[in-house]
């Protein structure tokens, strides 16, 4: 996600086409996912046709249709998106539900990106044991993949060692320890491209040995699953590595919301759409807090955000949804963003920022 991120946001140019769609992980549900994909291309075919020369229309129709040729839907989560240009071509799964929407803009419509790398708990699980380890990565309650080659990894030298000698247990140790490092060294190998956080699955004993030998220690949670669960199946590990998992997302949640609060109280926070605008245009937004979908298509005029309605969302001339835009320009200005649960900004319409000063 973070590599598409990186990609994708500095593309400007005439119709950047994204297409968003729910998707299902089993049959039946992913048969009709195809059709639905079909459908969502039509519209977007139907709205370049009213506002795009025809051969620009017809290639990059063809174009979508290409790429959602190579899409096998077997292979689904909970969402699909497109991203089409003349100069680009390609799709991303989401382990996270979205609306289903056609966006055609200056720009592609990056904000479930965003929002599945913030708001929502991707993170590697790694099954310990000290004499095998696997590792999967997770989003929520639900498996994204897990690791091959060289996970799982067999501890082998246990096998050399003789238990009549009366040093076994130092060697054993040493042996453990030497395995944990070979699988550190893997783990971090991993995480230098997807840097995510680490939750360990173990029994008690294992847990500060690895940290002992960890050179990552600030990538491991500070808690574990206490549990040897190394030969389970990867779903029924992470449907309890969530409820771990969901505990830290509910804290961190909070302490990023007592920032807004703390924010009201010292003048350094704004919740009008047009002030929050200018002031990221001016450099001055640090965070900016939007609930879980809330999406407002808009005009500027003049410099000046003025809602539409959603039958105007295809218009010419509107932007699909300012709160997408307003997120990545101040991502731009090396700004974040916070996604809170639909509810938790109720007071403040859905939306509000904190000022750098």
């Amino acid at each position: 996600m973070n590599t598409t991120l990186k990609k994708l946001k500095n593309i400007n140019s005439e119709n950047c086409i994204t297409i968003i769609l729910n998707t299902h992980r089993t049959k039946p549900g992913y048969l009709k996912d195809e059709l639905t994909l079909k459908n969502l291309i039509k519209e977007a075919e139907d709205r370049l046709m009213a506002d795009t020369l025809k051969k620009d229309t017809t290639a990059l129709a063809d174009r979508l249709k290409t790429l959602a040729a190579q899409i096998d839907h077997s292979h689904n989560l909970e969402s699909l998106l497109l991203f089409v240009n003349h100069d680009i071509a390609e799709f991303t799964r989401l382990p996270i539900q979205v609306t289903d929407r056609v966006i055609i803009d200056n720009t592609f419509t990056t904000r479930d990106l965003v929002r599945a790398m913030h708001m929502e708990a991707n993170y590697y699980v790694l099954v310990l044991s000290q004499d095998k380890v696997r590792l999967i990565e997770a989003m929520n309650d639900k498996v994204v993949k897990e690791f091959g080659a060289p996970f799982p990894m067999q501890n082998t030298q246990f096998d050399n060692i003789n238990t009549m000698e009366p040093v076994v247990s130092s060697r054993q140790r040493n042996l453990i320890a030497e395995f944990f490092n070979r699988v550190d060294k893997e783990v971090n190998a991993i995480r230098n491209q997807n840097p995510l956080p680490v939750l360990i699955c173990t029994v008690g004993e294992n847990y500060p040995e690895y940290l002992k030998i960890a050179d990552q220690k600030d990538s491991i949670f500070d808690t574990f699953l206490n549990n040897n669960r190394i030969a389970d199946k990867a779903q029924a590990i992470v449907s309890d590595a969530w409820k771990t998992m969901e505990a830290h997302i509910k804290e961190r949640n909070a302490e990023r919301k007592s920032e807004l609060l703390k924010a009201v109280t010292h003048n350094k926070f704004l919740s009008d759409t047009n002030e929050i605008f200018k002031a990221i245009n001016e450099g001055r937004i640090q965070t900016l807090f939007v609930e879980k979908g809330l999406f407002q298509p808009a005009v500027l005029e003049n410099g000046k955000i003025k809602y539409v309605s959603d039958a105007e969302r295809n218009d010419k001339d509107v932007i699909d949804d300012i709160y997408d835009e307003m997120i990545e320009m101040n991502m731009d200005f090396g700004g974040d963003v916070v996604f809170l649960p639909k509810g938790e900004l109720a007071k403040f319409n859905g939306f509000g920022a904190i000022t750098r000063y």
